[in-house]
C-alpha cells in the first residue's frame, strides 16, 4: 500500500497533516476539547469530493472547449445524530457563469464526473445519498 497522509498529534486534539508534501494542521471544536486552529476532519471529506469534482469537470469542458468565466461547487451535507455521526445525504450545487455556455456540454460534463470519473463520489455513493443541481448564469 502506498502513504497517502500521515497525521502527527501537536496537542490537545490538534493534529499537524501532511498529504503530497503539503502541510496542515486539524483541530477539534473547543466545545469538545479543541482550539479551532484548522479544520474538522469530515468537512474536509466534502473538500474532497467537491474539488475531484471540480477538477474532473473543468478537464471534460477543456476537451469540449468551453471556458466558463467563473466555476464552483459548494457541498451540502446532513449528519446523523447518533454515534458515529456520519453524513447521510450530500448535496453538490454546480454553479457555471458565463456568455453562451451551453447547457448540454455542462450537463455532460457534470454527469460524467459523477458517473464515470469521480473517485470520492464513487466513495461516498455507497455511504450516502449524493444528489446534484447545476445553475448556469449567463454573463
Amino acid at each position: 500500500m502506498k502513504r497517502i497522509a500521515q497525521t502527527n498529534w501537536t496537542e490537545e486534539m490538534s493534529f499537524d497533516v501532511e498529504v503530497n508534501g503539503h502541510n496542515f494542521a486539524i483541530d477539534a471544536d473547543e466545545k469538545v476539547g479543541g482550539k479551532d486552529r484548522g479544520p474538522r476532519p469530515k468537512p474536509l471529506m466534502m473538500v474532497s469530493l467537491a474539488g475531484c469534482t471540480a477538477m474532473d469537470v473543468i478537464s471534460i469542458l477543456k476537451k469540449m472547449r468551453v471556458t466558463p468565466d467563473y466555476f464552483n461547487v459548494e457541498a451540502f451535507a446532513d449528519s446523523t445524530e447518533e454515534h458515529p455521526k456520519h453524513y447521510n445525504k450530500i448535496h453538490l450545487k454546480y454553479t457555471f457563469r458565463g456568455k453562451d455556455l451551453s447547457e448540454a456540454k455542462i450537463n455532460k460534463a457534470v454527469n460524467l464526473s459523477q458517473e464515470r470519473y469521480c473517485g470520492v463520489s464513487h466513495m461516498l455513493k455507497n455511504a450516502a445519498e449524493l444528489t446534484h443541481e447545476i445553475v448556469i448564469e449567463d454573463s
